[in-house]
């Protein structure tokens, strides 16, 4: 826990039934402290509260509530509890349900902007657009995904008389089911879509869950959970529960009332949490890390292919696992593309994300700019030039703000080029020809998001075929929101998005009869 994340004294209390949620009107907090939900009460947490931070002033946002073990387990006891009547309910109640979450998060939608904003650090064009607004999207796409067919008829087998009985003609009937029980731990860039990403599809296919958020950005998810319960989302279905540390997420992993443990964050704690599913065989969906790499082709639209890098700069500051931060580009036009990479880093308003005009805002916490900047020297150390950035912005010394940095001169042994930084860093490789390019993008540990850019759709199609990741983007940064996402090696484990995440929170039955 670092020191702007400083835990607060409180006591062990449980709301009375009284104080339960009724409507998104009420108070769910006392003062500023945010209380846990668990069981559909809003319940003092054991361990106190501790500060959420603007990561732009350094100013406390609120108090985020720090459960306990026990409390953990007793969410996802509740949860437990609510699953044998929330699987059965019927597909258009839990669609109905989904349905007026959508619409209630739309309701308080300037107040759930304003709060994501300041807990995360995001421009207020991406708390509005890509976090508010997509996290509705994705409760009202599975309102629809709920009424999605669960069966599949299979063609009738003739099987011939023998040990396992008489000859006949059997049909038989693939059936999805719900897992159970799904702990949803969520990452810290996105406080809206991330979750209801996840928690949205488990919901519609007939899960319960419990939801640990990321600790630095977590009073949104309690948003969220207002609004599902005002939908009318039965007592214990949704669970949310918070903590500073890794004590809550770890509980939260290894209670025995969890089925699976959908998970977005860094492959080292992926690795960890998947250790511990595996002894209790359960079921995994893991987004974990991402060092993209951008092949720049030497028939490229340069200008396209510099807009769909320079996201890493300007999107959230690049702490997105998709960005394509590690630039592989053909010599012939290496250095054109060094050159208005510079420009287009340099044109970037950096500053306060409430202002219309920000481009580029803070990153999430002190720790990590340092973690960030640590990088930036590392680079330098190994042989990288710093073409732009490289230095803290001036900002009166406050907010966690790192500059667009471009590093050039990288070679693919650098760690620089083969970790993930997860800020506005770009590293830029130079390749010879095609199939060396090909092999440099394919010798990485990471596998979610590569890209092409080429003038030539089909070579830029034979290349993206050979790429080892789990999506391609060909000449554009763009994604299909009912396409899979997922990734290859220590990118992830199962694919959602659209109909894929139904599928990724459900158990596959098979039903067979003689005909």
């Amino acid at each position: 826990m670092s020191g702007t994340e400083k835990r607060v004294s409180g006591t062990e209390r449980r709301t009375s039934g009284a104080e339960k949620l009724v409507t998104g009107t009420e108070r769910r907090t006392r003062g500023t402290e945010q209380r846990l939900f668990i069981g559909g009460e809003w319940t003092e947490p054991a361990d106190g509260h501790y500060e959420v931070i603007n990561p732009a002033t350094e100013e406390v946002v609120g108090l985020a509530p720090e459960a306990s073990a026990a409390q953990v387990y007793e969410a996802a006891a509740a949860a437990r509890e609510a699953f044998a009547g929330w699987s059965r309910t019927r597909p258009e109640e839990r669609a109905a349900i989904l349905d007026r979450a959508a619409d209630l998060v739309q309701r308080d939608f300037a107040a759930h902007a304003a709060l994501a904003q300041a807990e995360s650090g995001a421009t207020m064009g991406t708390a509005r657009g890509m976090q508010v607004a997509v996290g509705a999207a994705r409760f009202r796409r599975y309102a629809r995904g709920a009424l999605e067919p669960v069966e599949e008829g299979l063609a009738p087998q003739i099987n011939e008389a023998g040990p396992m009985g008489r000859a006949g003609v059997f049909g038989a009937l693939a059936v999805r089911q719900p897992v159970g029980v799904v702990t949803c731990i969520t990452s810290y860039n996105n406080p809206w879509a991330n979750p209801a990403g996840k928690i949205a599809p488990a919901l519609a296919m007939g899960n319960t869950v419990v939801v640990k958020p990321a600790p630095q950005d977590p009073l949104s998810v309690y948003r969220m959970a207002e609004a599902l319960a005002e939908a009318g989302v039965p007592p214990g279905v949704v669970n949310v529960v918070t903590g500073s540390g890794a004590g809550a997420g770890e509980a939260a992993v290894d209670s025995p009332d969890v089925d699976m443990v959908s998970f977005t964050g860094s492959t080292a704690v992926g690795q960890r949490i998947a250790e511990v599913c595996g002894r209790g065989m359960k079921r995994q969906l893991m987004e974990l890390g991402g060092k993209g790499a951008a092949l720049v082709l030497d028939d490229a639209d340069l200008d396209a292919a510099v807009a769909g890098i320079g996201t890493t700069f300007s999107f959230y500051s690049g702490q997105i696992c998709t960005a394509p931060t590690r630039v592989l580009v053909q010599r012939g036009v290496h250095d054109r593309l060094i050159g208005k990479l510079t420009a287009y880093a340099a044109r970037l308003p950096v500053g306060d994300p409430t202002d219309r005009g920000t481009v580029v805002g803070p990153v999430i916490s002190a720790a990590h700019r340092d973690r960030v900047e640590a990088y930036v020297e590392l680079g330098r150390k190994e042989g990288a030039r710093v073409v732009t950035g490289g230095e803290r912005p001036e900002r009166a010394g406050r907010g966690f703000y790192v500059a667009p940095t471009l590093l050039a001169d990288c070679t693919n042994d650098m760690r620089v080029v083969r970790e993930e930084i997860f800020g506005p860093v770009v590293v830029v490789v130079p390749f010879d020809d095609e199939e060396e390019g090909i092999a440099l993008a394919n010798d990485s540990d990471y596998g979610l998001l590569d890209y092409v850019w080429s003038g030539d759709v089909a070579r830029a199609f034979r290349v993206a075929r050979r790429l080892r990741a789990g999506g391609v983007g060909v000449n554009t940064i763009g994604r299909n929101m009912e396409a899979p996402f997922g990734g290859f090696k220590k990118s992830g484990v199962g694919r959602d998005v659209g109909s894929y995440a139904l599928h990724a929170y459900s158990e596959t039955q098979a039903i067979v009869w003689p005909g």
